[in-house]
Order: structure tokens, then C-alpha cells, then sequence
């Protein structure tokens, strides 16, 4: 779903990946969603690619679901853990300066919030960054693989749906969002369902935490 705010050129390469990928069934599915969680760039492939394959309604969309988390759990730890071993210096490595500290400082304030939500909802940047960061920091191995598990289960349940439900036009919303302002608006309200329940899950743990 990057793909959504990323400019033509980005969507094409987004578009390509999804295509080589999707010959693979699942599994291209899965191992597409591993990559996606790396430094690597997919712009969104595995939003794609499973929406692609519920709307042909060849599996139930859950499996689709389970196989895309699956595969970006794993994508998450295998970075969280080369961040922790390797330190601050995997991120400046991997990213740009400037995006690291910023991304730092907002990991520090809002860990589960920034977490949860980078994981749910399409922002137009790697959210590796953030899985790094999480390594790099003292965040729990436990903790963080069940927010970005609840966070792409989310994510990626809430597209398989759709897609088994309204198929290719809602592909096309995908491929082409200008065209279609409804899907927008769709979208943007889950956005904001999800960030909410994001910033109230953070503040829970807060409040539970010095118990």
C-alpha cells in the first residue's frame, strides 16, 4: 500500500514485483513479504500482491492473510536482530542520517504507538527503519514481534477482505487511487481507526507498566 503515496515510476516497479512474484502463488506471497520487511524497497508489493491473489478467490483470504504476516514477522525479526548485533551502525549504514535520528527520537516517546501503527497503516517510508530502531533500542524480542504481528495481521487481513469481496475494482484502487476517491476515503478512515488504536494501546502499556 506505499505504493498508494509513491510517485509512477515507484508504482510501476511496485507493479512488477507483484507480477513476478504472483506466479509463485503463496509462497511468492510469503517470501515477497520477507523482503518487504527488510531495507530492500517493495513499495508496497505484498499489499498488492495479496489482494491480488484473494480477489481470484483460488484459497480462502485468510490464507493469504496468514501467509503475508507470516512471512513479515519474519521479515521484521531477521532485521531487529541484524540492528541489535550490529548496533547504531546498521542504521546509519542502512539509512539516511537524518532519517535516523528522527526516527530514533519518536521511537523513544512512543515505542508501541510508532510500532503498531507503522506496521498498519501505508506511510510513505521503510517501516524496516523502524524495526531496526526497535533493535537497536531495548525493546523485548516477545513485545515487538506481537505488535508487528497484530499490526500486519491487521493490515493485511483487512485487504484480503475487501479484495474477496470486491475483487478487481478494488485492485484497480490500488493500482491507480487517483481514480478512484471512494477507496481513498475508505482507507483513510481505517487509517485513522488505526492510529487511534494504536496511541490508546501505547498508553495502556504506559499505565501498566510502573505496576
Amino acid at each position: 500500500m506505499v505504493g498508494l503515496f509513491a510517485p509512477k515510476a515507484s508504482r510501476r516497479t511496485t507493479q512488477t514485483l507483484a507480477t513476478k512474484f504472483r506466479h509463485l502463488g503463496a509462497l511468492g506471497l510469503f517470501f515477497l513479504a520477507i523482503l518487504d520487511s527488510s531495507p530492500i524497497p517493495t513499495f508496497g508489493g505484498p499489499d498488492i500482491l495479496t489482494a491480488v491473489l484473494a480477489a481470484r478467490h483460488r484459497e480462502p483470504w485468510y490464507e493469504y492473510a496468514i501467509v503475508a504476516t507470516a512471512g513479515s514477522v519474519i521479515g521484521a525479526y531477521l532485521t531487529f536482530r541484524l540492528a541489535r548485533k550490529a548496533g547504531a551502525a546498521y542504521l546509519d549504514n542502512k539509512f539516511k542520517n537524518g532519517k535516523v535520528s528522527a526516527i530514533l527520537k519518536l521511537f523513544e516517546k512512543r515505542s508501541v504507538g510508532a510500532l503498531f501503527a507503522s506496521t498498519a497503516i501505508p506511510f510513505p517510508f521503510p517501516t524496516s527503519m523502524l524495526f531496526a530502531a526497535a533493535g537497536v533500542s531495548n525493546q523485548r524480542t516477545g513485545k515487538f514481534l506481537t505488535i508487528v504481528a497484530l499490526g500486519r495481521g491487521a493490515r493485511y487481513s483487512a485487504i484480503a477482505i475487501v479484495a474477496d469481496l470486491y475483487g478487481r475494482r478494488f485492485i484497480r484502487g490500488l493500482s491507480h487511487p487517483t481514480q478512484h476517491w471512494g477507496w481513498l476515503v475508505v482507507f483513510t478512515v481505517l487509517i485513522v481507526a488505526l492510529i487511534v488504536g494504536g496511541i490508546l494501546a501505547n498508553r495502556q502499556l504506559v499505565t501498566a507498566s510502573p505496576e
